[in-house]
Formats: C-alpha cells, structure tokens, sequence
C-alpha cells in the first residue's frame, strides 16, 4: 500500500510537528494514530516518520529514515489569465498534480474586471489547493504562487528558453510542432489567455518577451481544457518526474 505523503513548512533534527487545518484533517478526518507511519517532505528532502503525539489540532513525528530520491525536476512556469475562478481553481488543483513548477496569475486585458479585482482575496485559497494537489499526487514539492500582475509585469524575469503563448489567431502553428523544434528540452514557459483571447498590445508584448504563439488546433476549447492539453503535451516532451 502506497504511503500517505504530508509536505510540512520544515523538518527539524528529530521530527516534525503539523498543525491547523492539516493536523485536524489528519487527526480527525483521516484518523491517524500515534505509531502510524508517513512520508514527509520538507521540499527538500523527503523522510519516512511516525506519528509519536496526536491532538485535534498538532501532530507530532519523529524521523524514522531518510529516503533517497532524485531531486524532483523543475515544471514549466504557467502564466495564466484569471477567468471563472471555479474553473480556475479546478485548473489550478489538476495542473499542480500534472507537474507545474511556477503559477503566475495575470490581470488580462479581456479577463472580468470583477474577477480581478476579488483575485487577491482567493490567493491563500489558492495556496491550500496547490498545497492539497502537491501532497495527493505524491509530490516533494509546491508549485509557487505569484502575486496577481498584469501581463507585461508577469513576463519580466521569465528565464525559460521556450516561452509559448497559446494562440487562436489564423494560421498559428501547432504546439507540439513548436516543441519539437525547440533547442532547448528544458525549461519552458506557457501564457493562456482568458476566454476573450489575448489583446493585440499583449501579443505583441509576448513576443518582444521571446514567447511563441501556438495552436491546440481548430476545435474551440475552453480555458481549463487548453490549459491541461497544453501541460500535457509540454510535460510529454520534458519527461517531468
């Protein structure tokens, strides 16, 4: 039976301590007990520990052993245009355990000013899922959360050699036709676009920022859809593990 993983803040020089929301749903939810054994990590590092004290709200582990694992690959970076945030945090979950490395949420010129301006307020929200997706897809690590910016903002310090924008404008070449001739397997970035699409400025600024339009083909899909059929092809080709 696969053991239950649990990414703590850090690992001290004995053990572990959980506690809030996630020692609660550990104690009370999944009725955990003193003398079971779990999987930590730090982000770092990753232990096998036993639950040695249990309260509603703190969980206290003692390391047991190290495991030795390769440090978990780097995931693309996600730049994505806030939209319908049930949709959005459903995304957020399934592109958390598909591997993302990076989130940076973005202010498009199309997205609901109304959703935009309630963003702020879902971040830690946000945070829990990426937290919760982590730890259910057997994770080491959290991908990490950005603040809200608008597009030219998001772009800056983007150091991925492949920067793709999806793109429903005429003739824009496929996705994976792109990444098959990319120079460089490693370290991509992908920008998705609300369901007004990308401006023509924000366009124009992808691509003073080296990014690449591409297609998922003729069929219209939703945000969500394209978000994940992108991961999926782009994580394909970097073999992310």
């Amino acid at each position: 039976m696969t053991r239950r993983r649990i990414i703590v803040e850090k690992l001290g020089p004995g053990g572990a301590v959980l506690t809030g929301e996630q020692a609660h749903h550990l104690a009370r939810v999944l009725r955990a007990r003193p003398g079971e054994v779990y999987e930590l990590s730090d982000q770092q590092s990753l232990w096998l520990a036993r639950i040695v004290s249990l309260q509603p709200r703190r969980v206290e582990f003692a390391l047991v052993e190290r495991i030795e694992k390769e440090p978990e690959t780097s995931g693309p970076t996600l730049l994505l245009a806030i939209f319908d945030f049930r949709r959005l945090e459903w995304a957020l979950e399934k592109a958390t355990e598909l591997g993302v490395g990076e989130i940076r949420p973005i202010a498009a010129g199309r997205s609901d000013t109304h959703l935009v301006k309630a963003a702020p307020a879902r971040m830690a929200r946000w945070e829990k899922i990426l937290h919760a997706a982590a730890q259910q897809s057997r994770r080491m690590t959290v991908p990490s959360l950005l603040p809200l910016r608008t597009f030219p903002d998001a772009l800056a310090g983007i150091t991925s050699e492949t920067r793709i924008l999806l793109s429903e404008a005429p003739s824009t070449p496929p996705l994976g036709q792109i990444l098959r001739a990319a120079a460089n397997p490693r370290g991509r970035a992908l920008a998705v676009g609300p369901e007004g699409g990308w401006t023509a400025e924000e366009r124009r600024a992808a691509s003073r920022a080296g990014f690449v339009e591409a297609s998922l083909g003729p069929r219209i899909l939703r945000t969500e859809t394209a978000i994940l059929a992108a991961l999926a092809i782009l994580l394909a080709e970097l073999d992310v593990g």
